[in-house]
């Protein structure tokens, strides 16, 4: 059902543009002004597409361009959708999953994300090195889907050459940057200080309530995968203010400039090897 389903969706894709996208990126909470820097052969909305769920968070405003950056053509979800939207993981990935039926090979996922690290700041970088699934649940429960094995290997779920390019990138733009682990959780609500100590104490660099399913999925379909986590706040009990999504939203249009010409580096970098 979940295969006729994409078919169903990359064809409807198809018929839209000539381009065929190997570089896909999922823009996170406030960071979908990056999708500026890209030279847009067409831009759908998540309604249009057959299957797509749709977006109900702010920030995100559930939109796919496709066109050329850098010279390369790629894909990008302005937005993502998230399971504490009432979403089964299987919707939740689904974008994803698509992505990888049009063609995409190598996905950069990029969140908002809260730091567990006091020496962390609101406007500071993390590339991911790895993550601790903490939702409860798996894309991957169920049917499995051909384009993947039953078990998928996770001992590299981001690829270590395209951390470098990252890091790389970031450096480039003078953005404090830090890698670590991110830690996700189901949400919507934002994590105690009990639990912020816990994820600390497990070695979690960042915090926050997308990713590790759309990881799994991408891994599943043998993408290789970067993700980078803007940190937004610190986690609850690491500093006097109380958290809001719309202190997220600010902290990420205050460091989108960096934000975005450290993707468009990385892009330029990476390109020869897409």
């Amino acid at each position: 059902m979940i295969e006729k389903q994409l078919q169903e969706s990359a064809h409807y894709l198809k018929s839209k543009t000539k381009l065929q996208p190997r570089l896909g990126f999922v823009l996170g909470s406030g960071l979908s002004g990056f999708a500026k820097k890209v030279a847009i052969d067409v831009e759908i909305p998540f309604a249009q597409i057959p299957h797509f769920a749709v977006s109900s968070v702010e920030g995100h405003p559930g939109k796919l361009v496709i066109g050329t950056l850098a010279g390369t053509p790629v894909a990008v979800l302005m937005g993502r959708l998230h399971a504490y939207e009432g979403l089964t993981f299987q919707q939740v990935v689904f974008p994803v999953r698509t992505l990888a039926a049009l063609g995409v090979q190598t996905l950069v996922l990029t969140n908002a994300a809260g730091g567990l690290n006091g020496k962390m700041r609101p406007g500071d970088f993390m590339v991911i090195k790895d993550q601790i699934n903490f939702t409860g649940d798996s894309p991957l429960r169920g049917p499995n889907l051909s384009t993947g094995p039953r078990f998928v290997d996770m001992t590299e779920p981001f690829d270590s050459s395209l951390r470098l390019a990252l890091k790389a990138a970031l450096k480039s733009v003078k953005a404090r940057t830090h890698e670590g682990v991110y830690v996700g959780v189901l949400g919507p609500t934002y994590e105690t200080a009990a639990e912020i100590k816990m994820f600390a104490k497990w070695g979690g660099g960042a915090v926050g309530m997308s990713t590790v399913a759309e990881v799994i999925a991408a891994r599943h379909a043998g993408l290789r995968v970067a993700g980078l986590s803007c940190i937004t706040n610190l986690g609850t009990g690491l500093s006097k203010h109380k958290l809001s999504h719309a202190d997220v939203k600010e902290t990420a249009a205050k460091v989108e400039d960096k934000f975005n010409r450290a993707l468009l580096l990385f892009t330029e970098r990476i390109k020869s090897r897409l």
